[in-house]
């Protein structure tokens, strides 16, 4: 390229004469710049309209639904796995769920004599001393003897130092019997 010469893109479609008649004439000849939009119209648009008449082509269009068909199986086969994958993870989940459930909680070890000391009221108190002299009593002789008014409040009482291991309890006939636990 020659110093005066202006500079030719490459794949530039005019020929060097129009070119020095459009360089030479008083800067930028007449009619360049339409020129110059005709080109670039010729350079996009033309590449495009090929294009557009592929698609026109019901081979072409064939090809391409096929294509998307395929690649619609292969994803519903990925997803299929997936999804079977998940499910199996989700049943092991639950069967580790329900052998939790069903493992039987450890049996609670004995206390230590020292913490087995219970602060009661001192109605508990006495109703302890009273079964501890009777060796065994019902609800019924413990709402006699403390004046109860039924013989929920007794049997409720009695219950709480079972649980508290204060005392033991038997079935006898229609009652339940309570006594004292060795200390």
């Amino acid at each position: 390229m020659k110093k005066d010469e202006p500079y030719k893109a490459v794949g530039d479609a005019r020929s060097a004469s129009a070119q020095n008649a459009s360089h030479n004439s008083s800067g930028v000849g007449e009619g360049s710049g339409k020129q110059a939009i005709e080109e670039l119209r010729n350079e996009v648009l033309t590449p495009l309209q090929r294009d557009i008449e592929k698609l026109r082509d019901p081979v072409v269009l064939a090809a391409i639904m096929h294509t998307a068909a395929t690649e619609k199986e292969n994803t519903n086969r990925l997803l299929k796995t997936l999804i079977e994958r998940l499910d199996e993870r989700f049943g092991q989940v639950e069967a580790r769920l329900e052998a939790l459930e069903r493992k039987p909680l450890a049996p609670q070890e004995p206390r230590p004599h020292a913490e087995k000391e219970v602060l009661l009221p001192a109605v508990d108190e006495e109703i302890l001393k009273f079964v501890k002299e009777k060796r065994f009593a019902s609800a019924e002789e413990v709402r006699r003897r403390f004046n109860y008014k039924g013989k929920n409040a007794a049997s409720a009482r009695l219950n709480r130092m079972f649980e508290l291991g204060l005392l033991a309890k038997k079935q006898v006939g229609r009652a339940v019997m309570f006594s004292a636990k060795p200390t």
